[in-house]
């Protein structure tokens, strides 16, 4: 391992020059597993370039911005990779750079942990990551992952006509593949928002439950404010991540650990992830326009208390791959259950795997309402699955949610049906009219249930399901996958 080295830079991009304050870890991987690097150094320069040219199309940057890696040629020598450090303090900003992209070699980490507290931080220094409108990021390997950690933030603010992309090397190259999943680590988020991960004898929500470790990091996340903000992404994609670091402790396509109501999460995709398309241990975080398409574990779980809303969600997996649409658990202190709220769902289970629609376990207490839930795929599978008694006694919530194309709607245990079918204005087995995930005339037929009264977050709405009907575009410019938009 090559020792850390710590200096103070000005990146200079497109004429503007910005402070930025770096720690510079070159020591790879996570953990301290290296990876694979990135391109095939071929001339431009080299990293303490102050700015980098302008070519043409297909043609590289000269150089890198000030601060950043030179990590050689990809993409057929048209694309400079420009490495970010593996620990960020201080302001980094990446601007959109003519023929060049940034990359992520091993674990990259915004900001020292700060701790549980802000009142009382660790010693250490704030990350803040900020990232402009069309840049794409990429790892080449499992364990290349961007972290951030608790107290320190990332700005990722793409628009609908230029989405910011987290990739894989072969995503970059146009060599993915429509099925290529785990080809990079994925994004991490550490926030202090309250979680039931507690120590012996402390009740949550509690500063000290502070002890949840990141999966698949040695990161912790949690704490007591329950409005902490971790930043924005917005108009984001991530595709063809998630690695199992070590058995069952994989990365995920997002993981929000501990992430709090202040952190805006909106027009966000995950696609194609070998784990979870996102998964949230504990926090408040709630988000909107939710795409999770093609996910090879679970679409959407929850965990340690996560108690966030969910607004215009479109789940679709692909017809080879996928576990369950939602997985969502109680674990850690039962006195601090799950609790998450969704509106406006539709979620599509296309997979050969022989699993369940919707898992609810541990006593959780899921709120589902103004969904659409369908199933095209033949193999033996359940529509809602309620495991154990302790979620049966939260009493999970149903209403106007409409659900089609399975031969088995309810799992024998939980008393899965009778608590679905004790919501209001619920179908269990309806006949499909969806245009793909768009409605149609059934599921524009189902009575809606006021969303605001049920969230004050939710926005008011007269239909189910993410999409209302074909003059609803709001997925469409800056997602992959579901139209003619390749990933």
């Amino acid at each position: 391992m090559i020792k850390s080295r710590k200096f103070r830079i000005a990146l200079m991009t497109g004429g503007a020059a910005l402070g930025v304050a770096l720690t510079l870890a070159a020591c790879g991987g996570a953990d301290g597993v290296a990876s694979p690097g990135e391109g095939v150094l071929v001339g431009g320069g080299s990293s303490s370039s102050s700015s980098s040219s302008t070519p043409g199309n297909g043609t590289p940057a000269t150089a890198c911005p000030t601060g950043l890696l030179d990590g050689g040629l990809v993409a057929n020598n048209t694309l400079r990779a420009c490495q970010l450090p593996n620990l960020i303090t201080g302001d980094l900003v990446l601007n959109k750079v003519a023929g060049a992209v940034y990359s992520i070699n091993g674990r990259v980490q915004v900001g020292d942990d700060l701790g549980a507290n802000p009142a009382a931080p660790l010693a250490g220094t704030k990350g803040t990551l900020t990232i402009a409108p069309g840049v794409k990021i990429f790892g080449s390997a499992g364990l290349d992952y961007l972290i951030i950690s608790r107290g320190s933030q990332i700005f990722a603010s793409g628009t609908a006509s230029e989405p910011i992309i987290f990739t894989s090397k072969q995503g970059i190259e146009g060599t993915a593949g429509a099925n290529a999943i785990g080809q990079w680590g994925g994004l991490v988020i550490a926030g202090r928002a309250p979680s039931n991960v507690c120590p012996a004898g402390v009740t949550p929500p509690n500063v000290a439950c502070s002890e949840g470790q990141v999966e698949g990091t040695n990161a912790f996340y949690g704490g007591n404010t329950a409005n902490d903000n971790s930043g924005i992404l917005k108009y984001v994609r991530v595709q063809h991540s998630g690695f199992e670091v070590l058995p069952a402790k994989e990365l995920n396509g997002i993981t929000f650990a501990g992430v709090g109501s202040g952190t805006t999460v909106d027009y966000v995709q995950v696609h194609n992830s070998s784990d979870d398309g996102m998964e949230m241990f504990g926090g408040t975080l709630n988000l909107k326009h939710i795409i999770l398409t093609g996910n090879d574990d679970d679409s959407l779980d929850t965990d340690n208390g996560y108690r966030g809303a969910v607004q215009f969600l479109i789940v679709k997996q692909r017809d080879n791959g996928g576990d369950r649409l939602f997985e969502m658990s109680c674990a850690g202190n039962a006195a601090y259950c799950s609790h998450p709220m969704i509106s406006n769902a539709t979620l599509i289970r296309r997979s050969s795997v022989a699993s369940n629609g919707l898992e609810l376990n541990t006593g959780t207490d899921l709120t589902l309402i103004n969904s659409v839930i369908h199933n095209t795929s033949a193999t033996t599978t359940t529509g809602i699955r309620i495991t154990d008694v302790a979620t049966q006694t939260a009493a999970p919530t149903f209403s106007s949610v409409y659900m089609s194309g399975f031969a088995t709607q309810f799992a024998s245990s939980g008393n899965t049906a009778a608590i679905f079918t004790g919501g209001t204005n619920n179908t269990a087995n309806g006949t499909s009219t969806l245009v793909d995930f768009v409605n149609g005339a059934n599921e524009t037929a189902v009575t809606v249930t006021p969303a605001t009264a049920v969230n004050a977050v939710f926005s008011s709405v007269t239909y189910v399901g993410a999409v209302k009907d074909a003059n609803d575009n709001w997925w469409k410019g800056w997602s992959c996958g579901l139209d003619s938009n390749p990933c």
